[in-house]
């Protein structure tokens, strides 16, 4: 099988827009031309790569989505070739896209990309937050070449490093009767409201903190949002609990808030540097893992405010 690089842009755009038009249009290329190769490429293989919707554009299949993912793994590495082989003279250089747990991504990342750019400045890292389910896809279909995320629901197929172990804390308003406490237990929050950070994985790891303490929380609110949380409880509609605790005090919006540790000995989370167990990472992206790795470490960025439960 003959395979062209322009042949798998061209099915990696449709599959990003999920339209032969708009692909071609950002292309700059004919409609025809984006038709007639995902028509060959799909005649070569012997199997439909998009499914076509009527006025509603185009779906990958099964083996599309595959095939999309080897491709982009593919079209990274040969722009990342271009790059370094006209950058040879000058060292490591190119980018690097790295996906990231959105809370963590609040906490860590800007101090993270602050050092690692000053360190090596030729290598750009282009940043992507999402939830857990979003950071394994991204990993998996080749968009992320690595990842800061969490243990949750690793597959065979995604390598992990531990970096960091996050214990729970709870957070309430600075206004709170224990906000003055050293440390809480959960059992004195089992009738106040409790305000869910629900992300995939993330909402299970909190109710089986509750159920090691048989406690059923009374949840009044949920969100997505890491910081909208905060604004409500700095405003004392409830507590919540967070691992990744940020560096200050005061909410988004100003309010306050008191961080306490919790007084039952109750599981972390792993904070990991997550990469594709059978794909071998790129010297620049490479770079950035063994910086993670140091930044994590004791006497690193992040090494010595994180303790170990």
């Amino acid at each position: 099988m003959h395979l062209s690089f322009r042949t798998l842009d061209y099915i990696v755009t449709t599959a990003d827009t999920g339209s032969v038009t708009e692909a071609a249009r950002l292309l700059n290329v004919s409609q025809p031309s984006v038709s007639s190769a995902i028509a060959h490429m799909e005649a070569e293989l012997g199997a439909q790569i998009f499914i076509r919707h009527h006025a509603r554009g185009m779906t990958l299949t099964v083996a599309g989505r595959r095939l999309v993912g080897e491709a982009r793994l593919l079209l990274n590495h040969a722009r990342e070739f271009g790059r370094n082989a006209l950058a040879l003279g000058d060292g490591l250089s190119g980018g690097i896209t790295v996906g990231s747990f959105v809370t963590l991504a609040t906490r860590f990342m800007p101090g993270l990309l602050a050092e690692f750019s000053q360190r090596t400045p030729g290598i750009m890292v282009n940043l992507e937050e999402g939830n857990q389910k979003e950071i394994l896809d991204g990993l998996v279909s080749g968009r992320f070449e690595m990842a800061l995320s969490y243990a949750y629901a690793l597959t065979e197929e995604v390598a992990g490093e531990l970096l960091a172990e996050l214990p729970p804390y709870v957070l309430v308003s600075a206004q709170h009767p224990l906000a003055d406490r050293p440390h809480v237990s959960l059992s004195e929050l089992a009738n106040e409201p409790f305000i869910l950070l629900d992300l995939p994985h993330s909402r299970e790891y909190f109710f089986n903190l509750f159920l090691a303490c048989k406690i059923e929380p009374r949840i009044v609110y949920r969100s997505h949002s890491y910081e909208l949380i905060r604004g409500l409880v700095g405003h004392g509609h409830g507590y919540t609990i967070h691992n990744a605790v940020p560096g200050t005090t005061f909410g988004y919006d100003g309010t306050r808030i008191a961080v306490l540790p919790i007084r039952e000995t109750l599981p972390p989370v792993h904070v990991m540097s997550l990469s594709l167990r059978r794909h071998t990472m790129r010297p620049a992206a490479r770079k950035f893992a063994d910086y993670l790795r140091e930044a994590f470490a004791p006497g690193g960025l992040y090494g010595a405010p994180i303790k170990r439960q």
